[in-house]
């Protein structure tokens, strides 16, 4: 069951915007965090920004300044507007949610536990 969809990925030129929508269709089962994740080619999976339980928000340094996480809580989706986009940034992005309450008890907001399947974004120099 697909709780999670992204859309908005695409491919850009250095300097240029894309804004990322992640539809959350778990209406039944609240998500204490919500967050960007992504991962380039050979690397890792990084954090990227996320919102807390609180409603604080933290970002990557790498994107401090050029991102901006946001959400619509009427409409359940959670947005990433990236700015100033760099080659670096090219990867796929992933959108995720901590949903449960023991989970989140027992884990916080350091486990995410649903994810979306992903949409690529690619920014050439």
């Amino acid at each position: 069951q697909v709780q999670l969809m992204e859309s908005g990925g695409g491919s850009v030129q250095a300097g240029g915007s894309l804004r990322l929508s992640c539809a959350d269709s778990g209406r039944f089962i609240a998500a204490y965090c919500m967050g960007w994740f992504r991962q380039a080619p050979g690397k890792d999976r990084e954090e990227v920004a996320v919102i807390e339980s609180d409603g604080e928000t933290v970002y990557a340094d790498s994107v401090l300044g050029r991102f901006t996480i946001s959400q619509d809580n009427d409409k359940k989706i959670l947005y990433l507007q990236m700015n100033s986009l760099k080659p670096e940034d090219t990867a796929v992005y992933y959108c995720a949610a901590v949903r449960g309450t023991s989970h989140y008890s027992q884990f916080g907001c350091s486990d995410y536990n649903d994810w979306g399947q992903g949409t690529q974004v690619t920014v050439s120099s």
